[in-house]
């Protein structure tokens, strides 16, 4: 598997772990404001480690049934065909495991989150990584998570389309399962068709306001990350 992947040291103070998904380029909503986070986060940080990958370039291969035979038993019991299988991602797990900040940019398809970070989280939500269900406790306990949306609509509280949310619901879900939802950080831009579709160009207004908001958020939320 080729890998799209920017990285300075794991052994370093602090790292970050910044990964983009949206298929739409120069424009995304989402990565602007990803990479708006990150360069706030490295000039607050000019000696942290620093992994970038972009899975609508460099997208994970979906997950297969050998990998998920491997990861639920124990490694000394892995067929060298289990092991090779497993390992073949190994990356993404040792990227979990050393980040201490973990930022996902995250468009919102069709209600719900893009199908490359569903493949990222079959190959991460493993026993190896996962918090235990009655303690909340694991491995990546104590790491700080930021989840950068675009939407086109609006979801939140008390809007009418609150329940066909299937994004941050959904995502704060898979975090839970990984004990990163502790200090787990969503940051939206909302409203971003209203200057493409007709009927929601009354509310060009929302999506302003929500994008302006969206920058300041994350750049505060950066330097103190």
């Amino acid at each position: 598997m080729t890998q799209n992947i920017l990285i300075r040291i794991f052994s370093v103070m602090t790292n970050l772990l910044h990964i983009d998904s949206s298929i739409q380029g120069a424009h995304s909503h989402s990565r602007p404001v990803s990479a708006a986070f990150a360069e706030s986060w490295r000039t607050a940080n000019p000696d942290g480690g620093y992994t970038y990958r972009d899975f609508a370039v460099d997208p994970v291969g979906h997950v297969t049934g050998l990998y998920m035979t491997a990861a639920n038993v124990p490694a000394d019991e892995r067929t060298p065909e289990m092991r090779a299988e497993y390992d073949k991602v190994k990356p993404l797990r040792d990227e979990l495991l050393a980040a201490d900040v973990i930022l996902l940019g995250v468009p919102m398809y069709n209600f719900t989150i893009p199908s490359t970070i569903k493949t990222w989280f079959d190959h991460v939500l493993v026993p190896e990584l996962r918090a235990d269900p009655e303690t909340g406790r694991g491995p990546l306990n104590g790491k700080k998570v930021f989840v950068v949306t675009a939407r086109g609509g609006s979801y939140g509280p008390g809007t009418p389309k609150e329940s066909w949310d299937h994004q941050e619901p959904l995502l704060r879900l898979y975090f839970n399962g990984l004990g990163l939802d502790e200090d787990l950080t969503f940051v939206h831009t909302e409203m971003t068709l209203a200057y493409v579709v007709e009927h929601l160009k009354q509310f060009q207004h929302i999506a302003d306001t929500s994008k302006e908001n969206a920058y300041k958020a994350v750049q505060e939320l950066a330097a103190m990350a």
